[in-house]
């Protein structure tokens, strides 16, 4: 096992006021030729929570739980944060590993699961940023997608529970749960996963998205229906991308009589804006205009079973602990991806 000198959180970042907003919004869609008015018709969901994103602050607040969890398990290592678009920058943060005199660096993303948006773009930021900091640039690790750890399916079950509960029992026993997932483009879904190896329509994220889903209704009272829902959609309307959209799945429901829906948003570890505005408003929105009682789940974000498994993946690449995985997928860090 190779030693670490430092631990890093690297996460997507987010504004924290009004004048942030655009410029982040630019930093995150740069060299995509996004047109300015798309960007500020996202820039209204920030400017509904005067244009500050819970994302900075739920990395604070996991942080400073990590280090309280640390000490507990006896875990010596010092911790640093960074984020790929916006303050604290990943490559400010990096400089000053380097100042600092780290080497090697075991790096925690918040993302759980498989694909080139939540794992290869961690990757190759890390490559840029390094290959800009010279030969003496601290090595990184990235830990592997986490989203089968019993650290990541607890929590969700337990909030899944909670949500049940806050239903009226009518509406609990028709209830219809929709696990709720970032949507990608069909091509990019398609092409995930290893070389050779069978997955469904949705690639191996989508078998990924399908195992926590089950794990989780495993851990409930009884068997509630359930399925795989998307959303955060944002490319191009020519641009087919994985459905459904939670908003039609939601209309579709309402028409076949089902009397509520519990969101679970199992593809995210904290209740970032893509959360607070794509569930809380728009599909609340929908599930209220046709009469559906509507709850939604937290994240993980700061379950102490999450911040308990952050320790767990350091203990493990460290040889102090084994690997702790609930289904047998295909590992995207031992084979090799094609995410």
């Amino acid at each position: 096992m190779r030693p670490y000198d430092a631990f890093l959180l690297i996460s997507f970042g987010g504004p924290e006021g009004e004048d942030e907003v655009i410029p982040f919004l630019e930093n995150v869609t740069r060299g995509r030729n996004i047109p300015r008015e798309r960007l500020a018709e996202v820039g209204e969901h920030y400017f509904l929570f005067g244009g500050v994103s819970p994302i900075n602050q739920q990395c604070r607040d996991l942080l400073a739980a990590v280090t309280e969890d640390f000490e507990s398990a006896g875990v010596d290592l010092p911790i640093y944060w960074g984020n790929r678009f916006w303050t604290p920058l990943f490559t400010d943060t990096l400089e000053q590993m380097k100042q600092d005199g780290v080497r090697r660096v075991l790096a925690v993303p918040t993302s759980a699961y498989c694909n080139w948006s939540s794992r290869t773009a961690y990757l190759e930021d890390i490559d840029r940023a390094r290959a800009a900091l010279g030969e003496d640039a601290p090595e990184i690790d990235l830990v592997r997608p986490f989203y089968d750890h019993p650290g990541f399916v607890e929590p969700l079950a337990e909030y899944t529970r909670d949500a049940l509960d806050r239903l009226p029992e009518d509406q609990r026993r028709g209830v219809r749960l929709l696990f709720s997932a970032h949507s990608i483009p069909t091509e990019m879904a398609e092409r995930s996963g290893t070389p050779g190896r069978t997955y469904g329509p949705a690639g191996a994220y989508g078998d990924q998205l399908q195992a926590v889903a089950r794990l989780v209704v495993e851990r409930l009272d009884r068997e509630y229906p359930y399925e795989v829902v998307y959303q955060s959609r944002s490319g191009p309307p020519s641009q087919p991308w994985l459905e459904p959209d939670v908003n039609d799945r939601i209309e579709e429901l309402a028409d076949e009589g089902v009397p509520a829906v519990v969101v679970v948003p199992h593809g995210f570890v904290s209740d970032h804006m893509e959360v607070k505005f794509d569930l809380d408003v728009e599909a609340r929105e929908t599930a209220e205009k046709r009469g559906l009682g509507y709850q939604r789940a937290l994240s993980p974000g700061t379950h102490p079973a999450f911040v308990s498994m952050i320790t767990d993946l350091v203990r493990e690449y460290t040889g102090q602990a084994e690997q702790q995985r609930l289904t047998t997928l295909p590992s995207c860090e031992m084979e090799q991806c094609s995410c």
